[in-house]
């Protein structure tokens, strides 16, 4: 994982690839909050690193969306603490797995804004 110290407290830099319509409500959210879960969708989950983040968003997202988006975010270190990483394959495949009910929780524990690193469109 990779710490930094942002006002005086480690933070944890997460990754989240996402598509167009997570990316409005993200927006609208002012940059700062993930939106709720849907029914359907019981666990929120962040990943771990950006390569994998970066698979996701042009892999996955794109074909379902049409567009894939990677976007980088950091949250208080001691309160990631409570989420073990989860092994989602190889060894570089890393995610937490924050159950739905928490995200408002862990969204007040979101150091900054929710910042788009990349943008994925179909290749012509």
């Amino acid at each position: 994982m990779n710490s930094q110290a942002t006002d005086s407290s480690p933070t944890t830099t997460l990754w989240r690839p996402i598509g167009p319509e997570e990316l409005a409500l993200v927006e609208a959210a002012d940059w700062r909050a993930w939106p709720p879960r849907l029914p359907e969708q019981p666990i929120f989950y962040p990943v771990l690193n950006e390569d994998y983040a970066i698979r996701i968003a042009r892999d996955w997202n794109v074909p379902a969306s049409g567009v894939g988006y990677v976007t980088r975010f950091e949250v208080d270190a001691a309160f990631l603490a409570r989420y073990p990483v989860q092994q989602a394959g190889g060894r570089t495949i890393l995610e937490l797995w924050v159950p739905a009910e928490e995200l408002d929780e862990f969204n007040r524990h979101i150091v900054g804004r929710i910042e788009v690193v990349h943008e994925f469109r179909p290749q012509p």
